[in-house]
């Protein structure tokens, strides 16, 4: 089936909704009920760390999947399975009895963000009209701040009834489901038996990891421990869900990261843009008593970090330009694995200092990372 000419808008709305529904409720709503779960379950902040921390195994184990899944099945199947994986963790989440329970349901529902990234990449670019095909890209890649900033108002009204919090998400996330399966095209298979080589050695490619990386752990401490750094520091009960809201909002932002790759290239916005992550990161800690200024760290971290990943996103499609489902599966992989080596680290850091200490040496991670030397304006490509 040849590409699509034009933007094939039910498509890309549906691709945000999976992409709201996956990483906005069954992997970051986590850090948002993070401080119900730690009393309901009595976790120490070192287990809710690693706790948080399976959902990012999970995705590290499920993006590899995915990325071979939509070569040989296409997008469509494996973007519904994403979408049947994020209902199951959540619903398990719903309703679990235990701390055991618990993490598996985070692991399970974390699985799906990592099955959904490849295929939408690969749909957008194979139904997406070139032109538009970047800016396409980074829309899906910002159902995140979509997703989050839905979270934020539930929790708001229901946090001592998580359950049935966790309840609307996944019927919400079953909905969306059905709706992916309707609106992306059958076919798109792109290998032959012999394309199973690992082909990870692009130009670019290790550079493209390193800077996922540092995005993974520079920015895990916020999305695990944001909202208890908040709450605890402000005394304010709404703060902490109007904070999350607010980095929800501002990730909408990151839809905007295509143009601003077509701009400013690569190398400038990733730069620029990792310097923000800090300036947000340390701003939530060092503000989190003032309403006002933790509210302006947080639309920082969030417009932030939805515009780096897209900016990843970009950056991927464009080294892995005949396979963006690898490429994309490779950045986004190392995202996951910053995070989930992050998420245990930065709870133990939090038990031996505190988290407003965590939340600083992030920045410092995010300015290490910032001087990770993207591709210029000349992008050069490789097939998978």
């Amino acid at each position: 089936m040849p590409p699509v000419r034009g933007v094939r808008s039910s498509l890309v709305l549906a691709g945000v909704a999976l992409i709201a529904t996956c990483y906005g409720f069954a992997r970051f709503a986590y850090g948002l009920f993070a401080p119900r779960f730690t009393d309901e379950f009595d976790l120490s902040t070192r287990l809710a760390g690693v706790v948080g921390g399976g959902g990012y195994v999970g995705y590290c184990l499920a993006i590899g999947l995915s990325t071979v899944l939509t070569s040989r099945w296409g997008p469509r199947p494996v973007a519904v399975l994403a979408g049947a994986v994020a209902t199951a963790g959540i619903a398990l989440v719903a309703l679990a009895p235990s701390a055991l329970v618990l993490a598996a349901g985070v692991l399970v529902a974390g699985s799906s963000t990592g099955l959904a990234s490849p295929p939408l990449a690969g749909a957008v670019a194979r139904w997406v009209a070139e032109g538009v095909r970047d800016t396409a890209q980074t829309v899906v890649n910002a159902g995140t701040g979509f997703g989050v900033l839905v979270s934020g108002p539930v929790a708001l009204a229901l946090f001592d009834s998580w359950r049935l919090a966790w309840g609307l998400f996944a019927v919400l996330t079953a909905l969306v489901t059905v709706w992916v399966a309707r609106a992306i095209p059958a076919g798109g298979q792109v290998v032959r038996a012999d394309e199973d080589a690992p082909g990870l050695l692009a130009p670019g490619a290790v550079r493209l990891g390193l800077a996922a990386l540092a995005l993974g752990l520079a920015s895990i401490a916020v999305w695990t421990f944001g909202q208890e750094v908040v709450r605890t520091a402000s005394g304010v009960g709404w703060l902490a869900p109007v904070v999350w809201t607010v980095i929800g909002g501002a990730g909408i932002a990151g839809a905007f990261a295509g143009p601003a790759v077509d701009r400013l290239g690569v190398r400038t916005s990733w730069t620029l843009l990792m310097v923000l992550l800090a300036a947000g990161t340390a701003g939530l800690a060092a503000g989190a008593a003032v309403p006002v200024a933790v509210l302006v760290a947080a639309a920082v971290f969030g417009g932030a970090y939805i515009a780096l990943s897209g900016v990843l996103l970009v950056w991927a499609t464009r080294t892995f330009s005949s396979r963006p489902a690898r490429g994309v599966g490779l950045a986004f992989f190392m995202i996951a694995v910053g995070q989930a080596a992050g998420a245990p680290l930065v709870g133990l850091a939090a038990d031996l200092t505190s988290l407003p200490v965590v939340c600083h040496l992030s920045a410092l991670v995010a300015l290490a990372g910032a001087g990770v030397r993207g591709p210029g304006r000349t992008v050069r490509t490789a097939a998978a």
